[in-house]
């Protein structure tokens, strides 16, 4: 079957493309009770892999598994809630759940008929903050007692941490940090007490690291082993953009899918196929089927770059808001834009920034935000990486829409152009 667009959400099975290897290592870990925090940039497919890896589990029959998407939860309530409600695919551990909440599942006989968001609703209703702890425990346990091993899957736990740390807040709260500890010591705990039975993945599309480290909690985290899954190589990127063109009789040459995959420079997957998808839709107003190299450029900078293109980009501005508060963006915002437009962020401009945040009055304004925190958040989230003694911009997609979209008339914060004046085009 050929390879089939994947719309901007995650996918699997037939839609699934390469990453035997990464999937091999997922379930190495599983057979081993490993639990695994899965790092990447934006994009990378985490979702997806972990996503395929329950599937093929599942299907082989090695394990029962439960994806938890946590984006939304507001606290550990909210958490233990959704993880029980999930485990209404696993039905031996779903009848345990149910006899946990048989106090707030009246009628239990027609719970199963009830949609699950009904039935989030009832367990959520008999959590709170003096019970959630009793409660997951009974609940991890009921898991736990399966005749499989099962795998909990808990997608976006980054997201939950940060907004327990800040509640409404842009900074870390005294109180938000407390209820964050107790939360990972649970799932800490609980990963411990089941070995072989329980094994967990988090993921999310902000790192949990940099967010943990700001707290001063990154021990709480010790009890996931780091997986980082990479950008796809120029040849599986090519491969893709072969497969995708077969499946809807387009014809790109290998010359024109090489010059796609150097215009993005970094192949995340998402990117690949969506440059495909412009591609196809381009060809498609033409009315041909044939790409030419002129089509490379044109599409990437009217429409990969374009308005409609850069709806998708500007997620990533919104996850640096989230994970570094209002002072910390802006400062992310600047070092980023003067990365694009110098083509390379260089310690001369590094000690300008520091002594331009660092002194008097600048720290109040900037708050608890330092250059050295931001770098990191940028480095481990990846925007920037290390290069020639500087930063530079991982992918050039991504380096061609900020410079678009913040480099016009760009001056740096300290009043003067370290990168001797010429922008980088």
């Amino acid at each position: 079957m050929a390879l089939r667009k994947g719309g901007g959400n995650w996918v699997d099975g037939d839609r699934f493309f390469d990453r035997e290897i990464e999937l091999e290592a997922l379930e190495e870990r599983a057979r081993d009770g490993m639990h695994t925090l899965l790092t990447a940039q934006r994009r990378m497919g985490k979702t997806s892999l972990v996503r395929e890896h329950l599937r093929r589990l599942k299907q082989r029959g090695m394990f029962e598994s439960v994806f938890v998407d946590l984006e939304s939860a507001l606290d550990p309530a909210d958490a233990v809630a959704e993880i029980g409600v999930q485990a209404k695919g696993t039905l031996g551990a779903w009848q345990r759940v149910k006899d946990v909440f048989a106090n707030v599942l009246h009628h239990a006989d027609r719970v199963d008929e009830l949609a699950i968001a009904d039935i989030k609703v009832k367990l959520r209703a008999g959590i709170d903050a003096g019970n959630w702890q009793q409660r997951g425990d009974a609940v991890l346990a009921a898991l736990a007692e399966n005749d499989r091993p099962v795998v909990l899957a808990m997608d976006e736990l980054p997201i939950l941490v940060n907004r327990m740390l800040k509640g409404n807040q842009e900074v870390i709260t005294t109180e938000g940090r407390q209820i964050t500890d107790e939360f990972l010591s649970w799932l800490r705990k609980n990963g411990q007490a089941h070995p072989g039975k329980l094994c967990m993945i988090v993921s999310g599309s902000v790192g949990l690291e940099p967010i943990l480290e700001q707290a001063g909690l990154s021990a709480q985290a010790n009890i996931f082993s780091a997986y980082d899954l990479k950008p796809w190589s120029r040849e599986v990127a090519i491969s893709c953009l072969g497969q995708l063109a077969e499946g809807y009789d387009v014809d790109l040459s290998r010359g024109v899918r090489e010059d796609m995959c150097g215009r993005l420079r970094c192949c995340i997957p998402h990117h690949v196929q969506m440059f495909f998808d412009k591609m196809h839709e381009h060809l498609r107003h033409e009315g041909r089927r044939e790409a030419w190299a002129s089509d490379v450029d044109r599409v990437f900078r009217r429409e990969m770059l374009g308005v409609r293109g850069q709806l998708d980009l500007q997620h990533y501005e919104s996850r640096l808001r989230t994970v570094l508060g209002k002072s910390g963006c802006s400062m992310a915002l600047e070092l980023l834009t003067l990365t694009a437009v110098a083509g390379r962020l260089d310690e001369e401009a590094l000690g300008l920034y520091r002594s331009h945040w660092g002194g008097g009055g600048e720290t109040e304004r900037v708050g608890v935000s330092s250059v050295e925190n931001v770098l990191h958040v940028l480095q481990h989230d990846g925007y920037l990486e290390r290069a020639d003694g500087g930063y530079r911009f991982v992918s050039g997609l991504v380096e061609d829409w900020w410079r678009d979209r913040y480099g016009r008339n760009f001056e740096p914060v300290f009043g003067q152009r370290p990168y001797g004046g010429g922008c980088r085009r």
